[in-house]
């Protein structure tokens, strides 16, 4: 397998487009997925020209490809409204609230700075359908996209607003759920990390319209990571050590675009990704009362089962989904759910947007910690405990079917789930078990989750699965 550091390697998939600046991601590469993407926004717009919002993550050197994206866009014929640095779902809530037909998020999520990449938005404000993304990427693999003549060329303005309109959407529908007035009387002492990325300027503008005392880490936005950006336990002790310091009651996480958020207790332990969607959810369905009865909530198969659990309180129950925001969105949709998201911090509400939403997030876990009266840490006790462990494995030679069926000979007998990569429940001497299996979108490896009753059991898993294809 190519490293992930290798210069030549580009990303292209159902998730966008991601590459090493100067080496794989070029302007060349840029203005082409770009291009392809503006032509199809044009192509599905009549009688006026198409309009896309624009907005980048904040990492270094991301403004320079701004200017390629928004030129391409222009010369594929439409009008651009550049957000600056924004967070991906703010992109997507202005996509909806200004009625443009679709957006453009450059950011290469949380791949180290030396990446960059391009995420398209529809014209719903979400992540395309995998049948849409996969359109693009053939067109995009075919070769030059369709420009436009000069008298056709696309205009841009700037639009100041995304922070203001985020955090208002944020809040109107925060106050349907727990008024906003039991958050703010809380003073709640929060310190957020926001690895000096797009998150910077909402993170802070919400916490403080909550009410919160704010201690705000890494939020020069310089787009200089000051560790490794994705928000797992050991890129976050700096943020575990302030909430100590600080005496704060939670420490919030996000990665350089806002769409994902880890979270620290007020002991300053890290929480981590999976309780995220779990104490959100729990927020929602407890504000829901009677009505949380044969609500849905959208999953994906490499989520905790801990979501399940307190899914069951209430009466609600869970619909799995394949890994990835359009597949759970989807599920959302066909299942009417209250809530969506994924175990790496993602939370979909869709009365804000329906992507990712590190704001959503934040807002919901205070509102669940003010209508409990309860910090975190206990919030965490109140819920079952398993053991998910995470791993990265090289593709082998023989490819993902090889590796798949290895799996199945290592574990006979378990219960298949094959909407995504391959799924395998069954039981050990400890309890219920879980493995999955997928070949990452976005990096040449695969990602597999185990999850048990023991870590030493979830790992003994994982370990049967790797030697199953040694």
């Amino acid at each position: 397998m190519s490293s992930v550091q290798d210069r030549s390697v580009l990303m292209v998939s159902v998730s966008g487009c991601r590459g090493i600046v100067g080496g794989s991601l070029t302007p060349g590469v840029v203005a082409r997925y770009v291009g392809h993407f503006g032509a199809e926004v044009r192509a599905g717009v009549r009688g006026r020209r198409a309009r896309v919002v624009l907005g980048r993550d904040g990492r270094r050197g991301g403004g320079a490809i701004a200017e390629v994206a928004r030129g391409a866009l222009a010369m594929a014929g439409c009008d651009v409204t550049d957000l600056g640095i924004a967070m991906t779902p703010t992109v997507g809530l202005m996509v909806r609230s200004m009625g443009a037909d679709a957006g453009l998020v450059l950011t290469a999520s949380h791949n180290p700075g030396e990446w960059n990449g391009v995420k398209p938005i529809t014209g719903r404000g979400g992540a395309p359908t995998p049948e849409e993304a996969a359109s693009l990427v053939e067109r995009f693999r075919a070769g030059e996209p369709e420009w436009v003549d000069a008298g056709q060329i696309g205009g841009w303005s700037r639009e100041e607003h995304g922070v203001a309109r985020h955090v208002e959407t944020v809040l109107g529908a925060l106050d349907e759920v727990c008024p906003v007035h039991q958050i703010q009387d809380r003073r709640f002492r929060v310190v957020v990390d926001s690895v000096n990325a797009s998150g910077t300027a909402f993170a802070g503008a919400l916490l403080a319209r909550l009410g919160c005392d704010v201690v705000q880490l890494n939020a020069d936005a310089s787009g200089v990571f000051p560790h490794n950006p994705e928000p797992l336990a050991e890129n976050l002790t700096g943020l575990c050590d302030a909430v100590r310091e600080h005496r704060a009651e939670i420490g919030f996480a996000q990665d350089p675009d806002g769409d994902r958020l880890a979270l620290v207790d007020g002991g300053g332990r890290f929480i981590g990704e999976e309780y995220t969607l779990v104490l959100a959810a729990w927020s929602l369905l407890q504000s829901l009362g009677e009505r949380a009865k044969g609500a849905t909530v959208a999953a994906n198969l490499s989520t905790s089962r801990m979501i399940d659990d307190v899914c069951a309180r209430y009466g609600a129950k869970v619909v799995r989904t394949p890994v990835g925001e359009a597949h759970v969105v989807a599920g959302m949709r066909s299942h009417g759910s209250v809530l969506g998201g994924e175990g790496n911090g993602g939370v979909i509400w869709d009365q804000v947007v329906p992507i990712r939403d590190s704001l959503s997030a934040m807002g919901l876990v205070l509102g669940l910690s003010a209508q409990m009266g309860k910090g975190i840490a206990e919030l965490v006790e109140m819920v079952p405990r398993y053991a998910i462990v995470k791993r990265k494995l090289a593709q082998p030679a023989g490819g993902v079917e090889r590796f798949l069926d290895a799996m199945r000979g290592a574990f006979p007998g378990a219960a298949e789930d094959v909407q995504d990569g391959l799924r395998l429940d069954f039981d050990t001497p400890d309890g219920a078990a879980w493995i999955h299996a997928r070949p990452s979108n976005t990096e040449p490896i695969f990602r597999l989750i185990a999850e048990a009753p023991t870590e030493a059991g979830a790992n003994a898993i994982l370990d049967r699965a790797e030697a199953s294809v040694q």
